[in-house]
This record gives C-alpha cells, sequence and structure tokens, in this order.
C-alpha cells in the first residue's frame, strides 16, 4: 500500500480564524507549518510549504510578521544559489513562488533575503568583527568649499498633474505628477535636477496608525501616500543655488513592478523621460507649461542630473542608459527623441539588480552604514561595475555615510515628519540585543534630522560638481578624505575610481597575485569566496547577483600573524602610472578593528623597487547587521618613485608589506591619481538586452527554439553570458563578443512534447557586461508551458467502516500519472449527524503528525483544524490516506468522520463529494 507523505499542517490558529471570516477571507494567509520529519522524505523547514499541482505548484513562505513593502527584493535561495523572486500577497506576510520543474527534494537549506538580510532568521553576531566594539570614525578636515549651504535665491514651489500614462508591461497607467521647487528671479537657463523616489507603500487610511497598502489607484478612503514630496528640502537647498528641481510620483509602478522582470526599472526610466520629455516641450513652447514651471526659472535640459532613491536609483541608472543607448522598442515607454543631455546621477541607498551601472554618466552612490531596507549596499556596483567597460574617464564615487539608514532621506518615509505611517527601516527588535551600530540613541547612530540635512549636502556636491564643473567640491566625493561641515556631526567616508586615475591594478583579468590568496566575490566555496559564509556582516563589494557563482569579481585577501610577509599583484601586462601624483589603494579591513598598517611598494619593468609609503586602516564600525566591509582609499604619494628614478609608464607590480603584528586586508584595486576633473565623452556602445519568449510544448516531436536576445547601438564590446540550468540552478557561463545585428549570443532550447501533465520550465540566461557595453534587461530566456490536461484526481473509500482499533482508509487516484508531484488538500469537516469522531479517538501519533495537536481537552475531531496537503509522486497513480483509531473502554454509539478534497483556500470542491466514515464500537 502506498500511502501519502505528509507535506504539510495548517496551524490551529489559521483554521480558526478562517472558520470565523465571512467567505474565508483570510485564506491568502497561509498556515504555519511544523518541522516534518526524516521519514516523511520532505526537506521543507517550518515556515514553508507547496500548494498547487502541476505547473501551478508554488513553494510559499509566510513571515511571523508584516515585512514592510520597500525597495529589496524579497528572494527565496536553496543552498545558497537563487531560487527566484517570490510574490507579495496583500497581507504583507505572505510570499509565493511558481516552483516550475523544482522537486521537494532540491529545496535544501531555504532561506528568505532581501539585499543579503535573512527574514526568516535573525543575524548571527556570535563572533566579533574586531577585538574592540564600535567606535566612531576620526572627523575629517574641512574642505574649502562647503556645498551644503544654502545660496542666495529665493525659491518658488508648486505641483504639476498630467494625465497618466500607459507603460508597456502595466495594465494600470502611471500618474505623471510632480512638486517643482525652483530658484526666484535667476537669470537664464538654469541646471535641472529630476528627483524619483523609491518603493514604498502606496495608499493610506487618514488617522490609522498602520493601514498602508501598495494598490494603485487608491481605494475609497485612502489617499496616495506622496513619497515625491519627501525631498523637499534637499530641493529647496539646491534651488537657493540656483537649481530647476522637480521630483516625480511613481506609485503606480510601486504597486505594479513585482509583475516587472527586471523589478520595474524599465519603468521607472519610461516615467523619467516622459517627464523630461515635456520639460523639453515647455522649454520650447513655454505657453503650453503649467503654470509652476512657468513661474520657475528656465530649465537648462543640456545639464541634467537624476536622484534616485532606491529602486529609483535603478530607475535613473536606466534612464541614463536609455538617453544614450535607446531600449528596445517594444519595451521603451518613451520611444521619442532625446532632448536632454544627463551630466550626471546620484543614487541614494540604490538597488542595482542587473548590476549594470552606466560607465560613461558620472555618479555618486550614497551608502547609508545604517541601511535596513537595501542593507548589502548592493549600490557599489555602480562604482565597481564600472572598471574596465568603457574609458574610464567619468568620475564614480561611493559615500559611505555611518549611522544613517534607508527611509530617513525622505522625509515622507520617516515617523513625526510623513503624512502616512512610517518606520525606521533598520528597525529594533525586542526579542534581540540591540545592535550596537545602527540601535536608535547608539553613539554611531544619526537622527532622521542630522541624515537628511547629510543627504541633502552631497546631492548639493554632485550637482555643483556635474552640472557647474566646480573642481572644488570633489576633495568630497573622491577619496580625498574632506568633510562638508554642512554634514556634520555626520561621519562621511569616500573612494571613487575613475576621473583622472590612470593604470588600474585591478585583481580581475589574469592578474598573478604571490603571498595572499585571490579570491572570489562570489562563490559557495568558503575556500574560495573572499568572505566566508559565517562572517559576522557583509561586504558592499560582494553583493549576490542572479548565479552561485562569479567570474571576473575578484579581491586580493592578505592574512597575516606576524609582519613582514609582503603580498604582491603582477598585471598581465605592466601599467603606466605616468602624470599621477599619489598612488590611490582601496583597501578594507574587518569592522571594528584598529591601528593596520601597511608598507605600499612598486616595482618597474627593470626590476627597480621603490618602497612609496606606509598606509594606516581602522576598521569601519560594523555588526552582524550592517554591510561595513567596506573599502576606504588610501593614497600614498609617487614622489618617492620618481627621484629613484622608477620608469612609471612601466610598473610591473605592487607590493603590500604589513607593518602590524597581525591582521588582515582585502585590496579591491590601486590606482594612480591626480586632481581635477576628466571631460567625459559617452562612447558609441553595443548593448544587449534579454526579452522573453513563451511556446507550448506540444504533444510529440522535438522543436529547437532560441532565446531572444537584442543587440543593438554601435561598436563591439563583450560580455559575460550565464546559462542558468531550471532543474539544478547551476549556471555555466562563456565570454561573447558582441555587435549590433548580431546573434552572438546565440542560445538553442530543445522542446520535446509529450501528453504527460507537467510543469512549465524556464530556460533562463543572464548578461552582465566586461569590457565596451551595456547590458540593459539582465534577464530573460524562453519559457516553455505545459500544455497537456490536468489529471482528474478522485477521493474514493477503501476502508470506510470499521470498528474502533481499526484504520480508516482513502484512496487520493488520478487517472493518468503526471510528471511532476502533485499536492492535493484535504479536510476533516465536522459531522451533520450523529457522534463525531473526538481527538481521543484516533492515534495521538497521528494526530500529532498531521495536525500538530494533541488529544486533550476531547473535542470533535473537525476541531482539530485538520487540512492536510497529499502528494502524490511523478508517475504515481494514487496514494491512502489514512486515520487510525483507538480501542477505548467507554461504550459509545457509531461515530464518524467527513473528508473532501479542497481548494488552496480550504474550501471543499464544488460538484465533489464529501466522503464519511464510520468507527463501530468494539463488541
Amino acid at each position: 500500500m502506498i500511502r501519502a507523505r505528509r507535506i504539510c499542517v495548517t496551524a490551529v490558529a489559521v483554521l480558526a480564524a478562517l472558520a470565523g471570516s465571512p467567505g474565508l477571507a483570510q485564506a491568502e494567509q497561509p498556515h504555519e507549518s511544523r518541522p516534518l520529519s526524516a521519514r516523511d522524505g520532505n526537506p521543507l523547514p517550518p515556515g514553508w510549504w507547496i500548494v498547487g499541482k502541476g505547473g501551478t505548484r508554488e513553494l510559499v513562505w509566510r513571515a511571523p510578521k508584516t515585512v514592510p513593502m520597500g525597495d529589496a527584493r524579497v528572494e527565496f535561495r536553496t543552498g545558497g544559489r537563487l531560487l527566484g523572486v517570490p510574490k507579495p500577497a496583500k497581507d504583507g506576510r505572505t510570499f509565493r513562488l511558481a516552483l516550475d520543474e523544482t522537486r521537494p527534494t532540491q529545496l535544501r537549506d531555504l532561506q528568505v533575503t532581501a539585499a543579503g538580510r535573512r527574514l526568516d532568521a535573525a543575524a548571527d553576531d556570535t563572533h566579533e568583527s574586531g577585538t574592540r566594539g564600535p567606535r566612531t570614525p576620526a572627523q575629517a578636515p574641512a574642505n574649502g568649499v562647503d556645498p551644503g549651504r544654502p545660496g542666495p535665491y529665493r525659491t518658488v514651489t508648486g505641483k504639476y498633474d498630467l494625465d497618466p500614462v500607459r507603460l508597456p508591461g502595466f495594465d494600470t497607467p502611471v500618474e505623471m505628477t510632480a512638486e517643482v521647487v525652483s530658484p526666484k528671479g535667476a537669470a537664464g537657463r538654469r541646471p535641472l535636477a529630476l528627483f524619483l523616489h523609491g518603493r514604498h507603500s502606496t495608499c493610506y487610511k487618514p488617522g490609522s496608525e498602520g493601514d498602508v497598502t501598495g494598490d494603485w489607484p487608491c481605494a475609497d478612503g485612502y489617499k496616495p501616500i506622496p513619497s515625491h514630496l519627501g525631498y523637499l528640502r534637499d530641493q529647496r537647498l539646491l534651488a537657493s543655488q540656483g537649481y530647476v528641481t522637480v521630483s516625480i510620483s511613481a506609485n503606480g509602478i510601486n504597486a505594479q513592478d513585482h509583475e516587472a522582470e527586471d523589478a520595474g526599472a524599465q519603468a521607472r526610466s519610461s516615467l523619467v523621460r516622459q517627464h523630461l520629455a515635456r520639460w523639453a516641450d515647455w522649454t520650447a513652447h513655454r505657453s503650453s507649461a503649467p503654470a509652476v514651471v512657468r513661474q520657475a526659472a528656465k530649465a537648462d535640459l543640456s545639464r541634467v542630473l537624476l536622484v534616485g532613491h532606491s529602486r529609483g536609483g535603478e530607475g535613473v541608472n536606466r534612464a541614463a542608459m536609455d538617453s544614450l543607448y535607446p531600449p528596445p522598442a517594444a519595451e521603451d515607454g518613451h520611444p521619442g527623441p532625446v532632448r536632454w543631455k544627463v551630466r550626471g546621477t546620484v543614487l541614494i541607498g540604490p538597488t542595482i539588480f542587473g548590476q549594470n551601472p552606466v560607465a560613461d554618466v558620472p555618479s555618486v552612490t550614497l551608502l547609508p552604514g545604517c541601511d535596513g531596507d537595501v542593507s548589502d549596499l548592493q549600490g557599489e556596483a555602480f562604482v565597481d561595475g564600472t572598471r574596465g567597460i568603457s574609458r574610464g574617464t567619468a568620475l564614480h564615487s561611493a559615500v559611505y555615510m555611518v549611522g544613517a539608514n534607508h527611509n530617513y532621506f525622505n522625509s515622507e518615509w520617516t515617523p513625526g515628519e510623513a503624512v502616512a505611517p512610517a518606520r525606521d527601516d533598520f528597525g529594533t527588535d525586542p526579542e534581540q540585543p540591540a545592535d550596537p551600530v545602527c540601535a536608535p540613541g547608539a553613539a554611531t547612530r544619526l537622527t532622521a534630522a542630522q541624515q537628511h540635512k547629510a543627504g541633502a549636502t552631497y546631492i548639493a556636491a554632485a550637482a555643483r560638481l556635474f552640472l557647474a564643473g566646480d573642481d572644488r567640491v570633489r576633495p568630497l566625493l573622491d577619496g580625498s578624505g574632506r568633510r562638508a561641515p554642512s554634514a556634520d556631526p555626520a561621519r562621511v567616508l569616500t573612494h571613487a575610481v575613475g576621473g583622472r586615475r590612470s593604470g588600474g591594478f585591478l585583481p580581475d583579468g589574469g592578474a598573478k597575485v604571490t603571498g595572499a590568496r585571490l579570491c572570489s566575490a562570489i562563490d559557495p566555496d568558503p575556500a574560495v569566496a573572499c568572505l566566508h559564509p559565517e562572517t559576522p556582516g557583509s561586504s558592499p563589494h560582494f553583493a549576490s547577483w542572479e548565479t552561485e557563482r562569479e567570474a571576473g569579481r575578484s579581491a586580493v585577501d592578505l592574512k597575516w600573524s606576524t609582519p613582514g610577509r609582503a603580498a604582491r599583484v603582477t598585471p598581465t601586462k605592466p601599467l603606466s602610472l605616468r602624470g599621477a601624483q599619489k598612488l590611490a589603494l582601496r583597501v578594507f579591513v574587518p569592522p571594528n578593528t584598529t591601528g593596520t598598517k601597511i608598507d605600499v611598494s612598486v616595482t618597474d619593468s627593470s626590476g627597480r623597487r621603490v618602497n612609496l609609503g606606509s598606509v594606516r586602516v581602522d576598521g569601519l564600525p560594523g555588526s552582524a547587521n550592517t554591510a561595513s566591509y567596506w573599502a576606504q582609499e588610501l593614497r600614498v604619494p609617487l614622489s618617492a618613485a620618481t627621484r629613484a628614478g622608477l620608469d612609471l609608464g612601466h610598473v610591473k607590480s605592487l607590493e603590500l608589506k604589513p607593518r602590524s603584528r597581525a591582521g588582515r586586508v582585502w585590496l579591491m584595486d590601486a590606482w594612480g591619481w591626480a586632481p581635477g576633473t576628466s571631460a567625459v565623452k559617452a562612447a558609441s556602445l553595443p548593448r544587449v538586452d534579454v526579452g522573453r519568449t513563451i511556446v507550448k510544448e506540444g504533444d510529440s516531436g522535438t522543436r529547437t527554439y532560441r532565446i531572444p536576445v537584442e543587440i543593438s547601438g554601435r561598436g563591439s564590446g563583450q560580455v559575460r553570458v550565464y546559462v542558468l540550468d531550471p532543474d539544478g540552478g547551476r549556471a555555466g557561463n562563456r565570454l561573447v563578443t558582441v555587435r549590433p545585428g548580431s546573434d552572438a549570443i546565440d542560445v538553442p532550447v530543445r522542446v520535446k512534447g509529450d501528453t504527460v501533465y507537467g510543469d512549465d520550465v524556464a530556460h533562463d540566461i543572464a548578461v552582465k557586461a566586461v569590457r565596451g557595453a551595456v547590458v540593459g534587461k539582465y534577464r530573460g530566456g524562453l519559457t516553455v508551458e505545459n500544455d497537456d490536461p490536468e489529471p482528474v484526481i478522485t477521493l474514493s473509500p477503501v476502508a470506510d467502516r470499521v470498528t474502533e482499533g481499526g484504520t480508516l482508509t482513502w484512496r487520493l487516484s488520478v487517472d493518468a500519472p503526471a510528471a511532476v508531484d502533485l499536492y492535493v488538500p484535504v479536510r476533516v469537516l465536522a459531522a451533520t449527524e450523529g457522534a463525531e469522531l473526538s481527538t481521543k479517538d484516533v492515534d495521538p501519533r497521528w494526530l500529532q503528525e498531521w495536525s500538530g495537536d494533541v488529544p486533550e481537552p476531547e473535542r470533535p475531531l473537525s476541531d482539530a483544524h485538520l487540512w492536510a496537503w497529499l502528494n502524490l509522486p511523478p508517475g504515481s497513480t494514487g496514494v491512502d490516506f489514512v486515520v487510525p483509531t483507538v480501542r477505548d473502554q467507554v461504550a459509545e454509539p457509531a461515530e464518524s468522520m467527513r473528508l473532501a478534497l479542497t481548494d488552496r483556500n480550504a474550501e471543499p470542491l464544488p460538484g465533489r463529494p464529501v466522503l464519511t466514515g464510520t468507527v463501530l464500537d468494539k463488541p
């Protein structure tokens, strides 16, 4: 006899709630499951279960409390690799992921993460990152120019609200609403700064404490959350300095981007460019502009700064890309001419799921040290990901702000300032120890006012450098170690690539490393990975992408227990540092460590070696909850090399020699540095976009399809293509040279037809730029849809009338075997006549296994909330569901139980019989 494997059991509280809810309104809040024993053959841990059948199977996880709508993607992972991005339910706690062909036995070590942060487990801070607790970094010297000071202009403020627009892939039109703040009385055309907020709840109920939704448009009784008004202080500062500013609303995208494969990046780009196009129209025909635009200073669209927060950061990056390299027409929500020039971007706690920055548009990325949303600080890829891609003249700066969280850069996401409910995204858990770095009141934590003021200052610094060309603010952004007093008391550290840097000792690309370990940013093998997976905290430089292993993302890991052993990095060919004044190294050490000292030397092609000097570095304040393994920029003068006659045009190797007693250092890269800002001209590059094709599997034969890839633009470049295994999730990769109009990325997929019911299968690829190329839509593929009818499932009695001590048995049957696991729910219902079996009439171990309940106090069996999902393995035609009863010494009448097939909401299926089992008293 084949017996049903127990897949999951509802929690008593949920079915109790369902029973008391009209229409089972809470059925979208699935049960919690208890741990499954090894004999069940099922690896799903508590809180997880599988629902549905065949091509509709879903892996479901329910959070113990609401997961607020935010910018980081909620991701399901298994064995360390990305399984997929689940769809959220409206309850804010339930997440569902279509399983395709994945078998339950393949779901090992399930995890729920968001930007690298575990949502299903607390961070492990049992190992200290350093020898001391967190300490506030020393205050840097003041810069000669402070961009945080208000300018001479008074400002004018107002809004415009245009007809909504339709964007590809979105069913509901998106609003065209914006807030304008402009200098009053400013002569001539003024640079334009456009702000785009991130992903946040869209609607709130006035007067409520926490009633927010992700709907659009808002339901009756609810109002839109004005996220776009959260940057008014930043706008007023910029407007006082002579910039026209506009902050646009994107609630319509936030409500729908969970359906978009790119998480809404292309839609946000389209919305940004829709607004810029209107500004171009109004500049040419001022009389047609809204009143607030007519009152504002004239905008100079040849000088545009895009400022994006969270997913808005990824959105403005894509808008900058689309303005230089047009996207595929079918996905472009603004296919018109480009009548503006993006001179730079500011990215605040941004996402970058595609890790596809625009190398030839200067950028400043603000990384909040206490970000509780995009907590892996993946925005570092806007810096690291530009190296070697194009000409390298655009400055890309990372600004690490100690003690800043994610939300407080936006006043409408800040408690006490927002009109809607708001929260501290870092948050506190009363059941966990307070975070030593980021808990409110910690010495290193900023208040909301301090954080917003510091953010405004660095936005203004970017505007002044990129739009006004004022090189005097560059030291605030490029790793020169200067501070803006307006941002005090915030401790802000910076590093950069590009600009006037030259040479480039990069661990990637074939460099030889001796005396240290050449490690990989992303690799499941702890011996290969730069950071051991059990390391408390994380590194923004090693934020994960789409695969469990990546090529071409490396660092140098130097660890020592006694001083003096040198590490040497030797590129594939000598580098030129001619014209540079200093050698700038980007290195990091474990958080909370102090006093790490290293001697830095270089050797030329003739073998002449010169010690340039020493550097000292302290770790950033960090905990298990922060991404504090972040590289600081350290510089040593090249004057010693010049005096010694070293050939700076042919530098063969870089050497790092520890002077501290013991320690550890990671080197990201090293560059020749010179002051000043380079002129930036975007190169003509090919652009790669991966599409998606959906096909039916067919009933017979084999057909070959190809994953759709569009290569546009100009020139040639290299990308790395990862082919993702739909079964095990592993990924092979290859380097591909791409040219416009070519089919260089040729990934055939063989589809074999059959008449057996099975899963939909996604054959996906992911693409990343390596050199001389840009990537827009980075992931796509071919989805093969099952087109065979679902087997007919019946429930029939095998032994439905037994004496006590016997076993009631029903058979769950299918009319034809399936190629995949089928999961079928059955529910015990209340008896409609006569006496009902009680919790003490069945085997107590059976009751515990199937309901998580105990016999006492005795009650009707239906009150134990028995709703079970039975598994029919591939090829099976049926399984038995058994209810073992127990014999007692009490004389009693015949007792019964009722059993029914149900839908996913625990409702009996209409038109299907409800079966009755009867237990007779032992004579």
